[in-house]
């Protein structure tokens, strides 16, 4: 579905990504991890269209989108929470929700993954908890009906049974077999119970991949104290 080819990447004439291959299939999840510093958010940028690559290609579905702006790559089917459970805080979690949604039947399909938010629909983006908008956040994406969801740090600040949350609905959609996820995060555990492989990132490059699963977590968390 996504595809990294030889990507190098930074800013100015500093190297940030160095000759970085990933690749995201149709219907998987991928997760990148790594230490700050490693590249990740880079990453995500290039993916994105938000950072032109030094060299290197970023193809979605074969096509070569490497000169492609953000806007025409989610007309290609992405989709991207950043980080920080973005929202319109004046508005209230109903609003929020009908700003981007076709039906009323899409917004009724977002709450059978994050039931809690039915319960919200009257308050205020801004005086929800974290958790909560990390949930209001993902769902507003889902409500764009992406074929790549695009994650950057879900978890971070948020509570276990959200990140519980947020680790069944990535299996839910993946399992569908029609919805690709790019999972940035450094909870070690929970991104490799919820893709189906890993890459992580050392100074920029790729030091280690392999299939997801909880059998992974010792090896990657190895990696990652080098």
């Amino acid at each position: 579905m996504l595809e990294l080819r030889n990507v190098t990447a930074g800013y100015g004439r500093t190297k940030v990504l160095q000759d970085v291959t990933v690749e995201i299939p149709a219907g998987q999840a991928v997760s990148i991890m790594g230490h700050n510093g490693a590249g990740k958010t880079t990453l995500l940028r290039v993916a994105t269209g938000l950072l032109p690559v030094m060299s290197g290609q970023v193809l979605i579905d074969g096509e070569d989108v490497t000169r492609m702006p953000p806007s025409k790559r989610v007309r290609r089917g992405l989709g991207y929470v950043p980080q920080g459970q973005q929202s319109f805080p004046q508005m209230t979690t109903l609003e929020n929700l009908q700003l981007v949604a076709r039906r009323q039947s899409d917004i009724e399909e977002v709450f059978a993954l994050f039931p809690a938010l039915r319960d919200l629909l009257s308050r205020r983006a801004g005086l929800l908890s974290g958790g909560q908008r990390q949930q209001l956040a993902i769902a507003r994406t889902l409500l764009t009906k992406p074929r790549l969801l695009v994650l950057d740090e879900p978890t971070e600040g948020i509570q276990p049974n959200v990140v519980a949350d947020i680790e069944r609905v990535i299996i839910d959609l993946t399992r569908r077999g029609d919805l690709s996820v790019l999972l940035v995060e450094q909870h070690v555990g929970f991104a490799l119970r919820s893709t189906n492989a890993f890459y992580v990132l050392q100074s920029g490059r790729i030091a280690l991949t392999g299939e997801g699963g909880e059998g992974a977590v010792e090896t990657v968390r190895a990696a990652m104290a080098i």
